[in-house]
């Protein structure tokens, strides 16, 4: 869907369905809300359930990820076979749901904050109603789909390559790709996927689509493609008509023990799939691994930029023998089936966890993906003015909402450094503003921070994240980091948020002078949280940076 006007009474329809909410035993279309510890608030989806639910057997599930400029209510409509714009089913909703397809599945669409893409905050959403339903109702675990409308067709392609032991199969329409998605290809190996597309789309072009199909059979993944020669952007009248979708989704069951995995990833969030995971490697670059059973009592795995591995649940039976890198290990009896490499030959044992981890690892956008707190600085006490002022730049951080959408179902914290709790240094990672000498939180945590810039660098920012206890500190010195936006392109999802899309373009850390147009020196931390030596060195050669050694 392209950007622009909506209707007028469309807007009002983002919570419209709520009055409509049905009692607990009632079936087919309603809403629903969990709880979001990301900020404390209720947070919508919709919901169907069979007209002929029993309770007493499982049932299968589909998520269904909404288009930009629309909302999870209209999503539901349009899954099940309502045609017509967004506008149009929009005003049938806010009358209440209009005649809908009976299926024997239950679908659940989240709302995921409005248009913000489906990374960070929204992709927790998407998780979190998942697992709401799954508590409400009996859930078929290894019958779990997903599908979803341009924006939400890059959403499932995300969240389908991220984690791709969660669904059986999944359905992209007319997918508007989230940038980073194309590597995870191989990850889809043993997930069924079927894309649509209109031939005459003019917002997401078929030749992407195509490509699409072409990378992931390119990877040995099964997926098909269904081209509509004559349709534009709405090729979900096409692929969701007469209950087609659902039908190609209960051809499939989830495989939970593949006798084959791939994954590549980037980060430990990413870093486990069925019977595998790593365990080892340096955020930010690209790892790998293709692991193959041989029979019950052996293994050959290929690595990639890996440093340790586990095999998990039962894929193996003792004794057994895994082969890595062409190098055959004997396992040995009642030990952890895990392996780590030290000087370059691999051996069987847990690898000790330092540095950079699970939960510690970056990048920027991380600090900003869940529960998180802006700081500003009072420390120094500055005048009304001064105080005004980082209060506004705080405040502005915290509005991810834009002119272009409806305001974002989303209110982030902003505090004085002097307000900040016990409480929230535990539950939230912390965006502090300022530096040592004007943010007590900063001066607190000084020690453990890898950078800082000096007081008098007026004509400098820095940004960078530091793991500061169980949470993320990311520290905004100077200049914001949205400084100069305007004068240079990084990238990014187009439909995220302006500000958490730049974050999403950085890794650890970012020092410009005067504008991100003129960039010194960006990059990630080492293993050990420590800028690399030529970062470094181009940073201290500003004579406006303090680098932890």
């Amino acid at each position: 869907m392209r950007r622009g006007a909506r209707p007028a009474a469309f807007a009002s329809l983002l919570f419209g369905l709520a009055a409509l909410a049905a009692q607990p035993g009632a079936t087919g279309p309603r809403t629903a809300a969990f709880h979001s510890e990301v900020d404390d608030s209720l947070q919508p989806y919709a919901l169907y359930l069979p007209r002929s639910f029993d309770p007493s057997r499982k049932y299968p599930l589909v998520i269904g990820l909404h288009a930009e400029e629309t909302n999870h209510s209209v999503n539901l409509a349009q899954l099940l076979g309502v045609r017509g714009a967004p506008g149009d089913i929009g005003l049938a909703v806010g009358r209440g749901f209009p005649a809908l397809r009976d299926v024997d599945f239950i679908v659940a669409c989240p709302f995921a904050r409005g248009t913000m893409g489906y990374q960070g905050i929204a992709e927790r959403d998407v998780y979190d109603v998942l697992a709401d339903v799954k508590s409400r109702y009996p859930i078929d675990e290894d019958r779990i789909y997903l599908t979803g409308i341009s924006m939400g067709g890059g959403g499932v392609l995300w969240l389908a390559l991220t984690r791709p032991d969660v669904w059986a199969a999944v359905a992209p329409v007319c997918a508007a790709t989230i940038p980073g998605s194309e590597e995870l290809a191989p990850n889809a190996l043993n997930l069924p996927i079927r894309m649509f597309q209109g031939a005459l789309d003019p917002a997401v072009p078929a030749a992407s689509s195509r490509d699409w199909q072409k990378r992931l059979l390119d990877a040995g993944a099964p997926a098909e493609y269904i081209e509509y020669p004559v349709v534009r952007h709405n090729a979900w009248d096409n692929a969701y008509a007469n209950g087609a979708v659902f039908e190609w989704f209960a051809r499939y069951r989830r495989n939970p023990a593949p006798e084959r995995v791939r994954l590549v990833t980037r980060s430990y969030r990413y870093a486990s799939a069925y019977w595998m995971r790593i365990d080892g490697f340096t955020p930010g670059a690209l790892a790998s691994i293709d692991a193959r059973l041989a029979g019950k009592t052996a293994m050959s795995v290929e690595t990639r930029d890996v440093d340790a591995f586990s095999i998990l649940g039962t894929a193996l039976s003792l004794p057994a023998v895994v082969t890595i890198d062409r190098a055959a290990i004997r396992v040995r009896p009642g030990a952890p089936l895990s392996f780590f490499k030290a000087n370059g030959v691999w051996r069987q044992g847990q690898a000790a966890p330092a540095g950079k981890r699970a939960g510690a690892e970056g990048p920027i956008a991380a600090a900003v993906s869940g529960r998180h707190i802006y700081v500003y600085g009072t420390a120094d006490h500055p005048p009304p003015g001064v105080l005004a002022s980082r209060r506004q730049a705080a405040g502005r951080a915290a509005d991810w909402s834009t002119p272009a959408y409806a305001r974002l179902s989303l209110a982030l914290p902003v505090k004085a450094d002097a307000d900040v709790t016990d409480a929230d240094l535990e539950s939230a990672n912390l965006v502090l503003f300022g530096s040592r000498e004007t943010n007590s939180a900063i001066a607190r945590f000084a020690a453990a921070l890898p950078l800082s810039l000096n007081a008098g660098a007026a004509d400098y920012g820095l940004l960078f994240i530091a793991p500061v206890g169980r949470r993320y500190a990311l520290v905004s010195s100077g200049l914001p980091w949205w400084t100069g936006t305007e004068e240079t392109s990084r990238g990014g999802d187009p439909f995220a948020p302006p500000l958490f899309r730049l974050l999403t373009t950085l890794g650890d850390f970012i020092l410009f002078r005067g504008s991100l147009a003129n960039v010194v020196s960006e990059g990630y931390f080492d293993q050990n949280w420590k800028a690399p030596a030529d970062a470094s060195a181009k940073m201290l050669a500003t004579g406006t940076v303090n680098v932890q050694k």
